[in-house]
């Protein structure tokens, strides 16, 4: 659909495709058609207002209009509206922002590669194992393991990494070499009197025999989110990282963390890698890195991974890849300011202190006979519905809850996602305190409409 005619029949061919398969979800709330937007509000093209709960998707950091970033991407239009990093060249906004990422990270990291989303830097991710396990003389250390319900992206390698069944259905994906592990999800997944701990234990375990049947010698790299953001927001089990991270050492395994989500600030550190003690090989970046302002991602590597490339790309002689985008000096300079913003006004410690106050007016609904469980950390949130709390019932057809909730949530002025029968929430980190209460008063209010309605 990237290449489709820009006329009033490709508009509506797009249109239609894209109508159609979210027919469902069509048929339950009719399109949405988003005109203009303000601080964390949007507005549908009849002027209702309302507060976008999720950020976009996830996305948007600083907001909706936040004229420093229209600045600057008008003044770096006008000075440099584009050039690429091929054939040793390069431009000052990508060489700072690289600079810039790399004094930022957690762990010490060597290189940066830019890409334009989240998808395209995963996908690149696995590409540069394949071609580091070739540059070792290692060719059968190729498989990678994801996670039920992580999210990685829905490019052909990205959308396998992703453990969600329907990014996979009809579209014969997973691909051969990437495997799934369990989801490290305790509420829905742990066993009757088992320990967080134990749960955690549990899951390292089922990850090390997995390791085992297919070989060590087999697996390259290990991918996750620091919290799992689209699978559902499900926050790791205590000493679930701690333990996750002696499997992989153990086995010599690299371990790629899927920033996109949780980076920037979203768990209340700089990032999710931060919050959770994870050491990771690979960084990946995207979505709040511009507040989605300007399509833009980039993964960070250390020197175990580098390294080996390097070494590749200099016996063949060129690293036969890139993006025409990469590194858009306009996306760079958006980058550059958007960072700026977040620290100097202090949106990762805002996201701390405003995020347990959005959870705790969460988990004052959890009393509500819909509700199974509350979870979150920092700025990002999930409520998950139930008919029965006990046994954790989601009816005959799951999704039915998170649908019918995600509609009296729209009517009432916010907009979440849903995940089957999860209501996701990840605001913008510039959301004011009256702003939160407004979204805590029509989750309430959205309980009892759906309640009345079963």
């Amino acid at each position: 659909m990237t290449h489709m005619p820009n006329s009033p029949e490709g508009r509506d061919i797009a249109y239609h495709f894209h109508a159609y398969t979210n027919l469902m979800a069509h048929a339950e709330t009719g399109p949405m058609i988003i005109d203009r937007a303000e601080g964390v509000h949007v507005y549908d093209n009849n002027g209702k207002k309302y507060v976008e709960a999720m950020s976009g998707l996830w996305s948007a950091a600083l907001g909706f209009s936040e004229e420093r970033l229209v600045k600057v991407a008008t003044e770096q239009m006008s000075a440099l509206p584009y050039y690429h990093n091929f054939g040793s060249k390069s431009h000052f906004k990508a060489i700072d922002l690289a600079e810039k990422l790399v004094s930022m990270a957690p762990v010490p990291m060597s290189k940066v590669f830019f890409t334009n989303s989240g998808s395209e830097a995963n996908d690149t991710v696995l590409k540069m194992i394949w071609y580091r396990s070739n540059s070792l003389g290692l060719p059968e250390k190729k498989k990678v393991i994801s996670r039920l319900r992580g999210y990685h992206g829905v490019t052909i390698a990205s959308g396998s990494l992703t453990g969600l069944p329907n990014n996979h259905r009809s579209f014969d994906l997973p691909i051969e070499g990437v495997l799934h592990t369990s989801s490290p999800h305790y509420w829905r997944e742990g066993k009757e009197g088992e320990s967080e701990e134990d749960f955690a234990t549990r899951c390292a375990e089922e990850l090390e025999a997995l390791i085992e049947k297919e070989g060590a010698d087999t697996i390259a790299a290990f991918f996750a989110e620091p919290v799992m953001g689209a699978g559902g927001v499900v926050v790791p089990p205590a000493t679930y990282w701690e333990k996750i991270q002696a499997v992989l050492e153990k086995h010599d395994i690299l371990l790629v963390a899927d920033e996109v989500i949780c980076g920037f600030g979203r768990t209340g550190k700089m990032f999710g890698s931060e919050t959770y003690g994870i050491k990771p090989d690979v960084m990946v970046m995207s979505k709040q890195i511009t507040s989605s302002y300007f399509p833009f991602s980039a993964f960070m590597v250390n020197d175990r991974f580098y390294e080996p490339v390097a070494e590749e790309s200099g016996r063949i002689g060129v690293l036969g890849h890139g993006f025409t985008g990469g590194g858009h000096p306009v996306g760079a300079a958006v980058a550059l300011e958007n960072i700026a913003i977040i620290e100097e006004r202090n949106l990762v410690e805002k996201a701390q202190e405003d995020g347990a106050y959005f959870l705790k007016g969460l988990h004052a609904l959890s009393g509500h006979p819909l509700v199974g469980e509350v979870r979150g950390v920092g700025f990002i949130a999930a409520v998950e519905l139930v008919y029965n709390k006990e046994t954790r019932d989601q009816g005959e057809k799951p999704g039915t809850l998170g649908t019918l909730f995600n509609k009296a949530l729209q009517e009432n002025g916010v907009i979440s996602r849903a995940a089957i029968d999860i209501a996701a929430f990840c605001p913008p980190l510039v959301i004011k305190r009256d702003e939160i209460d407004h979204i805590l008063g029509a989750v309430e209010k959205s309980l009892d409409m759906v309640a009345s309605q079963i």
